[in-house]
């Protein structure tokens, strides 16, 4: 992209006047409008050495500055736009230019500073404000990256510049690009970078995902001056490239071009005329059906620095229509490149513009009609970054493909690397425990439904784990769906749990773990049920408590339980089991009558105060002890944990008459 065919399609007109007198920074005037910004450099810094006038010379500080921006050095840009403003120089745009190459950077608070200056400076360039909301908005998508792999690609790179992929065949095994490497076309060196002219090469994939030694295009398509920035159609015989031309005078000009294959070689290239030679014309892109050519320009009527227009072909007339500027959904006062047109009518593009990251941007914008885009969405990290970001290709319908980055990590100026979107990948793991021992249960089956109508079933292995995972070559938990689990074995109670994968937006394994209740010789307490003194009446809450007891026998449709009511010791013996069995038989017509469950498979039996309760460390809770507290509060709650309702599971072998009630209900 830093060569010449991206750096004519980067620039912005600079509006100076140079003196009538013909003197070194005339000459380096003339120079820059000729967009030679490596010799203008020189030039610029000599003509400063001889001027005495303090305003050329800050104006010459600012120029030297505007050479090293539009060949795309800006930290250098930025040394010479502070002396400039050291230097007293009127021209605000040096604290934008000096903002955009600290965001370059990655400095995100100091560009915003400078930012600030340059609102104050130029209060009604929206400019500035633009920046600051580049600045915030990369700092949160760098917090927030998505889901993108992206690497680079060191057996295509070189340390030059190399930038602007596109797949030359339909296996998607070959790829061209532009680069300024040794072995180009042309041998000059380029006034506006000092660079290698570029030319388009060409690499291929073999069968272990290696790619070859990059080749230079044949002679029809790489010429003495630039080539780049190309596109194949949909049949891969026909391309579609940049080319710059370079005159003596310094006036030069970016136009695209067309080959189709003839045999192994392309044939020989031909001008598609669009506009005057002397405006920038290049980065094309191409529809599926070839009957429009996306491309970037500088020329009149758009809505500022470089936009994106496009052309529509006339099959019976083999004529190219007047450029169509995108509209300003798509274009701003900045710069819009390097297009591409998706298989589905998606448009990508860089852009400098749009809030982004840094430099050039990867956008994304949906088709809304023919010819027609809008919604405009920045690609985040990592896709983009603080450097330049563009000229990127999708590999067929596949979320994977290329692009172009100046970011660190690369070899050269510009490299190409890949990117691919990982699948979403889900698991479920758990572990299966006896909930009375916290010993792990093996042989435990395990039941997984989703709601898209997938089920499995897994058993827990010897240390009591299980996981849903790999299935074959599919995945047992998908995206955007819930699932339930239910867990069985033989003498225990089902246990049930339930999972989503409904808005999630990364992978994830979620952990469960299920503690089963045994029921054989086993006595299973149920939550406070509490009554009035000397009443067996229900009171509200008890029955929100009996709703659990109501969901282990939905959920355990064939065992039969016989629920049980303790007193304390206080009363008679014969009083206490009498108001313990009456109670006992409330929450028996509570779950019969009310609640639905089967009669025959619940039974009442008042405790009265025979089973005084036994704690975990096993101190039982009987008169003597009691007696033996020295305060009331512990006497009182040693009553409470003794008034009690328990079950306990008499046989798991009865067969339903009626379908059982839904739990929860």
């Amino acid at each position: 992209m830093r060569k010449i065919l991206a750096t004519l399609l980067m620039i912005t007109a600079i509006g100076f006047s140079a003196n009538a007198q013909k003197d070194y920074k005339n000459e380096a005037d003339v120079a820059f409008s000729g967009y030679k910004y490596y010799q203008a450099i020189e030039m610029y810094k000599k003509a400063y050495t001889k001027e005495t006038k303090n305003d050329r010379k800050s104006e010459i500080l600012f120029q030297i500055g505007e050479c090293y921006r539009l060949k795309n050095e800006g930290k250098q840009a930025a040394v010479w736009y502070e002396k400039a403003i050291k230097a007293k120089h009127d021209n605000p745009l040096a604290y934008l230019y000096i903002a955009d190459v600290y965001k370059s950077e990655g400095r995100y608070e100091d560009a915003i500073v400078e930012y600030g200056k340059y609102k104050a400076a130029a209060p009604g360039d929206k400019r500035a404000d633009v920046g600051i909301k580049s600045c915030e908005s990369a700092k949160k998508w760098l917090d927030e990256p998505t889901r993108i792999i992206v690497t680079p690609m060191p057996q295509i790179n070189s340390e030059d510049y190399d930038f602007s992929p596109v797949f030359a065949d339909k296996k998607g095994e070959e790829l061209y690009f532009t680069s300024t490497r040794q072995g180009s076309a042309g041998t000059s060196i380029s006034d506006v970078t000092g660079m290698n002219f570029s030319d388009i090469y060409a690499t291929k994939r073999d069968k272990k995902g290696k790619w070859s030694e990059p080749t230079p295009l044949n002679e029809t398509i790489n010429s003495p001056v630039e080539e780049g920035a190309s596109v194949l159609n949909e049949k891969k015989n026909q391309i579609y490239f940049t080319r710059c031309g370079v005159e003596k005078k310094g006036v030069m000009g970016c136009s695209i071009f067309t080959a189709k294959r003839s045999g192994q070689k392309w044939g020989d290239a031909e001008l598609i005329p669009i506009a005057s030679d002397t405006f920038a014309i290049g980065h094309p892109a191409i529809s599926n059906d070839e009957s429009t050519l996306i491309f970037a320009s500088d020329m009149p009527g758009g809505q500022g620095g470089k936009d994106l227009w496009y052309i529509t072909y006339n099959t019976k007339a083999k004529t190219w229509s007047e450029p169509v500027n995108l509209g300003a959904e798509i274009n701003t006062s900045g710069d819009e490149m390097f297009p591409y047109i998706r298989f589905n009518g998606e448009l990508y593009f860089a852009s400098n513009g749009h809030p982004g990251m840094g430099g050039l941007d990867l956008f994304k914008a949906e088709s809304k009609g023919v010819n027609q885009w809008g919604k405009v969405e920045n690609l985040k990290s990592p896709m983009n970054s603080a450097a330049h970001d563009f000229g990127i290709v999708f590999e067929d319908d596949k979320d994977r493909g290329f692009f172009t980055t100046s970011r660190e990590g690369g070899k050269g100026g510009d490299d190409i690397w890949e990117f691919y979107l990982p699948p979403m990948l889900y698991a479920i793991n758990g572990i299966v425990k006896d909930l009375e021992t916290s010993e792990p249960l093996a042989n435990a089956t395990i039941k997984l439904i989703g709601t898209d109508g997938s089920s499995a079933e897994v058993t827990s292995d010897a240390s009591g784990n299980f996981t849903f995972a790999e299935n074959g070559s599919a995945r047992y938990i998908n995206p955007n769906t819930s699932y339930s689990l239910v867990v069985t074995k033989k003498d225990y109670l089902i246990a049930k749990g339930k999972e989503t994968t409904v808005g999630l937006k990364a992978s994830k394994t979620f952990n469960h773990e299920y503690n089963l209740q045994p029921v054989k010789n086993t006595i299973i307490k149920l939550p406070l049920i509490e009554y009035e003194y000397t009443k067996w009446d229900l009171l509200p809450n008890s029955k929100d408590s009996l709703n659990f007891l109501y969901n282990v026998m939905v959920e355990n449709p064939t065992i039969v339980i016989q629920l049980r009511s303790h007193t304390d010791f206080r009363g008679s013996n014969k009083n206490n089991m009498v108001l313990s069995q009456k109670r006992a038989q409330s929450c028996v017509d509570y779950l019969v009558k009310e609640k639905g469950i089967d009669p025959d498979r619940i039974v009442a039996k008042g405790m009265g105060e025979e089973e005084p309760l036994k704690m975990p460390d096993g101190t039982l809770l009987n008169e003597k002890y009691i007696n033996s507290l020295k305060d009331k509060p512990s006497i009182e709650e040693a009553h409470q944990r003794n008034r009690r309702t328990d079950f306990k599971v008499l046989s798991t072998d009865f067969v339903p008459k009626n379908p059982t009630p839904e739990s929860g209900n």
